[in-house]
């Protein structure tokens, strides 16, 4: 009897698929290399040359993968993982992308022994919910009134940078902006609790309230905290203007100070003297009756906002305005209008009818002060100051002062963290050790497959603590096993030391980060590889 032919059987060649997923994965693992030596306190800086000559200096992950050119679209990914890492919790941006690179490498291993992609992807986002359940029970709830707690997270977070010799000063400088812009909200019951516009702590920061002032000239050590407002730029004193008003009424003006311009279009054609005469009469008093109602408003310092159409302040406007006492700052950029508003408690004002005393702020002193790089105006003792912080900082040359810049941001970001789920954990690689450890034990528990993938992800996590030895020029693999039974025996705080050279209790020697910057990098890094893991073609599109 012949055997009925089955229908729809036949022989698929997946190989392609296999090679694509390859391909991703090595192209994702080779942006990871590439900044792996920026990792930790000892790790290297990246000297990045973009095509028009500027160069920048910097062990920032999320930085050095910005300026990166990356051309394969999962390496991207990468790129874009570091940056989510960045805005969540401002800190952790070159440990999320080495920590990704590893995963993909042990998914590349188990892909290879033909374990199926589904099965890793979910094995790897069951082992990620156990390591946040483990790494909150690390965690220690600190009390946010306790201002040295929260200084040595933020000088943790400056132990990587260039500008670390600077921590003391800038450490506690962040903590000071972010504990003066912080707001009640919402508390939430848990960390795992959390929603929208609620808080572990009840705290909420947001960090566009705090205004980071460059002005090249001197060093860091002149950075320093405002109680007030800076302007980079001069007082508008071309006509003998004004430098300095006690008792400043200070009004924020959105319109120019200027004769109005005909549209682009049209033309004036002015036949004789006597109509040039009456064309500049007119000029003349328009803004003189500009200039009047100003003075007759009561206000004495004018912030003019940057204008594009036509100049925010002729030389004639600034004579009058000199004539009639009142100090003149121009070109203030659009996006700095609500920190200005906020933190005057003014309101800007678009049009010249609308100069009224309610909408002025208020002030003791308004000053131009010299610095060794140029001048800035500050404005001091704010009455009914909002709830914003502005630093100046001072760097001898421009590559030093972004680097600041970007460190101290850091800085602010892990505080906020702490404000949002105060809990904090041991850093030099003791909690990923101790991760590591905890998830092979809890793979013995798993069945099947899931098993040997958790065991993987565990193995995964021990590339931090690698790495960290490995960039302070020890020998990983002795500390790294040295690491390994301190943790055996219990003791869940010990951590590399890369100052001494050995495996010590982290906590003592102050080494901290905020629970929020690991549960973040641990979650967002699980996802990409996830992400990476499922891609099996690419269909280019026109």
């Amino acid at each position: 009897m012949a055997t009925p032919s089955i229908k729809h059987e036949t022989f698929k060649d997946d190989r392609h698929k296999g090679d694509v997923r390859i391909a991703n994965m090595n192209a994702a693992k080779a942006v990871a290399d590439a900044i792996r030596t920026s990792l930790g306190p000892r790790g290297m800086d990246k000297m990045v040359c973009a095509a028009n000559g500027e160069v920048t200096i910097t062990n920032d992950g999320a930085t050095i993968l910005k300026t990166m050119e990356v051309l394969s679209p999962a390496a991207k990914m990468l790129v874009e993982l570091s940056k989510s890492q960045d805005i969540n919790a401002g800190d952790g941006t070159t440990s999320v992308t080495v920590l990704a690179g590893a995963l993909l490498n042990k998914c590349m291993q188990l892909n290879d022994k033909g374990v199926h992609p589904t099965v890793i992807s979910d094995a790897m986002d069951v082992a990620c919910q156990k390591a946040c359940v483990i790494l909150t029970s690390l965690a220690t709830p600190i009390d946010l009134n306790d201002r040295d707690s929260l200084i040595k997270s933020a000088a943790t977070s400056l132990s990587s940078k260039v500008v670390s010799q600077h921590a003391s000063l800038l450490a506690p400088m962040a903590v000071d902006c972010v504990l003066k812009v912080s707001e009640d909200c919402k508390k939430a019951e848990s960390p795992s609790q959390m929603t929208a516009g609620s808080s572990a702590s009840g705290k909420r920061v947001d960090l566009t309230n705090v205004r980071i002032v460059k002005k090249l000239g001197g060093t860091i050590d002149d950075t320093e905290m405002i109680q007030g407002l800076v302007f980079d730029q001069k007082a508008s004193n071309s006509s003998g203007g004004l430098t300095k008003i006690a008792g400043a009424k200070i009004a924020l003006i959105q319109f120019c100070l200027s004769p109005p311009k005909t549209d682009l279009e049209n033309t004036v054609m002015v036949a004789n003297y006597e109509g040039m005469d009456r064309v500049i009469r007119e000029e003349r008093n328009y803004i003189l009756t500009m200039v009047k109602k100003i003075k007759a408003s009561g206000c004495n310092v004018l912030l003019i906002q940057k204008s594009i159409l036509r100049d925010a302040v002729t030389d004639l406007s600034s004579h009058y305005l000199a004539k009639a006492k009142i100090m003149v700052v121009r070109d203030v950029e659009r996006d700095d209008i609500d920190f200005i508003t906020k933190t005057l408690n003014c309101l800007p004002i678009a049009h010249i009818d609308n100069m009224r005393q309610e909408k002025f702020g208020h002030a003791d002193l308004v000053e131009e002060c010299s610095l060794s790089g140029g001048k800035i105006v500050k404005i001091t003792g704010i009455q009914n100051i909002g709830r914003t912080a502005t630093v100046l900082v001072r760097g001898s040359n421009k590559l030093v002062l972004e680097e600041a810049d970007r460190s101290l941001h850091d800085a602010l970001c892990v505080v906020r963290c702490l404000l949002q789920q105060p809990y904090l954990i041991a850093g030099g690689g003791a909690p990923e050790m101790e991760l590591s450890r905890q998830l092979q034990a809890w793979a013995r528990t798993c069945v099947g497959m899931e098993s040997y993938c958790v065991r993987a992800f565990a193995e995964a996590l021990e590339v931090i603590p690698y790495t960290l030895a490995e960039n302070a020029g020890l020998n990983p693999i002795e500390i790294v096993t040295e690491l390994r039974n301190h943790h055996a025996n219990g003791n869940q705080h010990h951590g590399i030391n890369v100052r001494k050279g050995t495996v010590t209790n982290i906590l003592d020697e102050n080494v901290v980060q905020p629970l929020q910057v690991s549960t973040s990098a641990m979650t967002l890094a699980t996802e990409c590889v996830r992400m990476i893991l499922k891609i099996d073609d690419i269909v280019m599109t026109r």
